[in-house]
């Protein structure tokens, strides 16, 4: 039992509260009980190892065996408090004797361009606000063909409409939209049969045939990327078809009537084994295929040859799958979007008393680096930062819970008030302060790499 500060929520023992008040911020608390419990992680360090070590392909990509086992394993696990009762924290794991999960895949990051996604920069995408500009499938389709097996993928609007525009609408919603209108037009909305083969036929069938192989090749090994491209491949190869045959040429002459329903047949049947593959990524649009195809041949075991698609059937109705992005006019959108959305300036503060040169020289102001960070164990709010300073090490707490994770902050150079008095936070000593802007969002003023230690700020 003890004393709770609901402001800072923080809980001190009767020791630490001798008046009523938080030892802190002054406030009244109140009495209550907390309980506190360890999961013991260095219990469980070994056994990691051991399994990760004899089973290299349990984590993958290769670079994140490497990060777990080299900055967490290897370095110690620590134990970690888990301070509340009022829920219940995490999901069963190895600890309760269950069998391990097969594999883990440790997947990528979106950067935006080539920094970092950040609300404290503002450069943050969010995916609802991007469904409703391109789509849940486009926006699908782009977070899964632009993120690397391995690396680091990257996001920017420029680069979301150019994938939308040429994949999406050309490339396949341009196929769909003109074989379905052919096949319409030249076949009263039948699926024609196809009556022998002419070159190219074989080249596209190969090319059909060749993803199916190389999707399934790299979807085992998650490179869902790849997966996708070799798919869009194909539907390349099939808009080339087109070229190459001229199907409304055909049309002109009624001798050549049996060798147009062939060429339509197998850009059909193309169509609807893209969208077979192209299912887990994207559904809707898929289902829209199927539908305007006629078929419920939609399942990946129909993929062992070409030519599952019944002939004689009625093809569905037309309907548009993506249409073409004005990229100069959308752009030009969310950026009025981000200035309206933008925080109004500040008004200029008032009653500020003005201070004397000897004044702002008495506050010493020192760069630091930040080698260890962790977070207050009864304080949500706060960290403890130990710094270096070059000349001496020393210890911080700060109220930056909120904004930034301790890995954030580890081996970042930042300033500090080095000459502020000892206080104590949490029961915490903190002999000194780091310099941060702003009040609802806190961001922390950060030095350049080659800044060094215990250099004075003035």
């Amino acid at each position: 039992e003890g004393w709770y500060c609901t402001p800072d929520e923080a809980f001190f023992t009767d020791t630490q509260v001798t008046d009523g008040k938080c030892p802190d911020c002054g406030r009244p608390v109140q009495r209550a009980k907390e309980e506190a419990y360890f999961f013991k992680m260095s219990k469980y360090a070994d056994r990691l190892i051991k399994h990760i070590e004899e089973n290299p392909e349990f984590i993958e990509p290769e670079s994140r065996r490497k990060e777990m086992l080299n900055n967490f394993l290897y370095a110690g696990l620590q134990d970690l408090c888990v301070s509340r009762t009022s829920f219940k924290w995490g999901i069963p794991v190895m600890a309760m004797g269950e069998p391990l999960p097969k594999k883990v895949f440790g997947h990528p990051w979106f950067n935006v361009g080539q920094d970092k996604m950040s609300k404290s920069r503002g450069n943050v995408f969010y995916a609802d606000d991007m469904a409703k500009r391109f789509g849940v499938d486009g926006v699908r389709y782009y977070a899964l063909s632009e993120m690397p097996y391995a690396n680091d993928g990257s996001i920017t609007y420029e680069n979301v409409i150019t994938r939308y525009n040429n994949d999406l609408a050309n490339n396949l919603g341009n196929l769909v939209s003109r074989t379905i209108a052919m096949a319409k037009k030249y076949f009263d909305g039948i699926v024609p049969v196809p009556a022998g083969e002419a070159e190219p036929d074989p080249d596209l069938k190969a090319a059909a045939l060749e993803a199916v192989a190389a999707f399934r090749k790299n979807m085992d090994t998650y490179h869902i990327a790849d997966a996708l491209e070799a798919v869009f491949s194909m539907l390349r190869r099939a808009n080339k078809y087109i070229d190459e045959t001229t199907p409304w040429s055909l049309a002109k002459d009624p001798a050549a009537k049996d060798r147009l329903g062939t060429v339509l047949y197998n850009l059909l049947e193309s169509i609807r084994i893209a969208a077979v593959l192209l299912t887990p990524a994207i559904p809707s649009t898929c289902a829209s295929i199927f539908a305007q195809l006629g078929t419920d041949k939609t399942e990946y075991n129909t993929l062992t040859a070409f030519g599952a698609l019944e002939a004689g059937k009625a093809l569905g109705e037309a309907e548009m799958l993506f249409s073409r992005i004005d990229e100069k006019k959308v752009l030009e959108e969310i950026a009025a979007e981000t200035a309206a959305n933008a925080p109004a300036a500040p008004e200029k503060p008032e009653g500020i008393a003005q201070i004397g040169i000897d004044d702002f020289m008495a506050v010493e102001l020192r760069s630091a680096q930040v080698i260890a960070c962790e977070k207050v164990k009864r304080a949500k709010k706060l960290l403890k930062l130990e710094l270096d300073l070059g000349y001496e090490k020393r210890q911080v707490v700060s109220g930056i819970a909120a904004f930034y994770a301790p890995e954030d902050l580890i081996g970042k150079k930042i300033i500090v008030v080095a000459n502020l008095k000892p206080a104590k936070l949490c029961g915490i000593e903190s002999n000194g302060m780091i310099l941060a802007s702003g009040e609802e969002q806190v961001r922390v003023v950060f030095l350049a790499e080659d800044t060094p230690l215990g250099e004075r700020i003035r």
